[in-house]
């Protein structure tokens, strides 16, 4: 596994990070971290460097880039803002990559030039208030009637619905646990759905919410894949889906890195910079060590993915060391800056909150270690 990357792909690397150096510095984040608003200006600007279909094949208006390439662009907006890392995670990995691997002609003629342009956003929602790490135990409802489906039921924490145009839906259409569950993209001014915000501990721009579904009707054409198909869909896109958010947290703890590392060199005690005292260089050299790991693991999770040797042992792995590293890091972080890391005055508070997640969302860690355990034979 070749770990260099081409000069056109240190090229983008510098574009996205340059992006955010000359316009949506730390002041922006901040702004859109404490007034809880998305980040609609990085989002466009984005788009217009054609970020945003970057995993779309060029028939379809997108650059047909790889899994690395997808990689450096989600570690690099990681590393400037979490969040909307994130936004872009769900239109590369519910969008551009779903409806490009599963959707049918006319879907793909119809949505994913809109997605390459940043003119619609896709969330996905499958958790319910009684089904999170069985997924598959869902009971939100498609219903055949005629040619339109009918959905009843509830989903709870869809994040990036509030800046979403369409949710892919994984919805039952019959009693089989898993072969009985359909994909659906459902508008989400769809008359019937209703949105209630669930207040967070972090990652408020984007936000999260309960979704409920009452009588909620969208055409047959709207399944993702064939009827019946949708955990297929699904655990294809979750895969995926582990390579872009484990990106966005590996640069992410990189800055979080290097806000403690730089805090470690400035503040003085006891008539030296705290980073010279062992208690302190060793939890940043942890940390350094938890950030690169995290970084090739990230790498090589892409590089097989883009050969078709990914599997989900590969894709647990990922998702399992990042998330619990990238936490790690923030909280050791928060350490070295003692009281003053407590406070919101510094980017750590964010990364301390926002870290938790990982390990909970998409996932559990423990889901993690069981997917891991089995394929150990245990």
């Amino acid at each position: 596994m070749d770990l260099e990357f081409s000069e056109e792909q240190e090229m983008f690397r510098a574009s996205v990070r340059e992006l955010f150096e000359k316009r949506f510095g730390r002041d922006y984040v901040r702004e859109c971290d404490a007034e809880r608003r998305p980040p609609r200006e990085a989002f466009e600007a984005l788009a217009g460097l054609g970020c945003l279909g970057l995993n779309i094949p060029t028939e379809y208006g997108g650059s047909g880039a790889s899994a690395v390439d997808v990689a450096i662009l989600l570690e690099e907006l990681g590393r400037g803002f979490l969040d909307l890392a994130f936004w872009v995670f769900r239109n590369v990995s519910h969008g551009g990559h779903a409806l490009g691997a599963h959707g049918t002609r006319t879907q793909k003629e119809e949505l994913l030039p809109l997605v390459a342009s940043g003119e619609i956003s896709v969330c996905f929602a499958l958790t319910e208030p009684e089904s999170g790490s069985d997924a598959a135990a869902l009971t939100t409802r498609a219903a055949e009637v005629g040619d339109r489906y009918r959905i009843n039921g509830q989903k709870v924490f869809c994040s990036g619905f509030r800046v979403s145009d369409y949710v892919m839906v994984a919805a039952r259409t019959s009693e089989e646990k898993h072969g009985g569950i359909t994909a659906v993209l459902v508008p989400t001014d769809a008359p019937g759905l209703t949105a209630s915000p669930i207040d967070t501990l972090g990652h408020w721009p984007l936000g999260t919410t309960l979704l409920s579904f009452e009588d909620v009707e969208v055409p047959r054409d709207n399944a993702v894949g064939a009827p019946g198909e949708g955990w297929r869909v699904v655990t294809d896109m979750l895969q995926y889906e582990r390579l872009c958010l484990s990106a966005a947290r590996a640069g992410a703890a990189q800055a979080a890195l290097a806000d403690a590392l730089a805090y470690a060199g400035e503040r003085q005690q006891f008539g030296r910079s705290i980073g010279t005292f062992q208690a302190v260089s060793h939890k940043l050299a942890d940390m350094q060590v938890m950030a690169d790991v995290s970084r090739m693991l990230v790498y090589r999770f892409a590089y097989r993915l883009d050969r078709g040797r990914a599997t989900p042992r590969d894709a647990a792995t990922l998702k399992l060391y990042v998330s619990e590293a990238y936490k790690a890091i923030a909280d050791m972080g928060l350490q070295v800056f003692g009281g003053y890391g407590y406070t919101m005055d510094f980017d750590i508070q964010r990364h301390f909150r926002e870290s938790r997640l990982g390990v909970i969302g998409a996932g559990t860690s423990e889901i993690q270690r069981n997917i891991i355990a089995k394929t150990m034979g245990l």
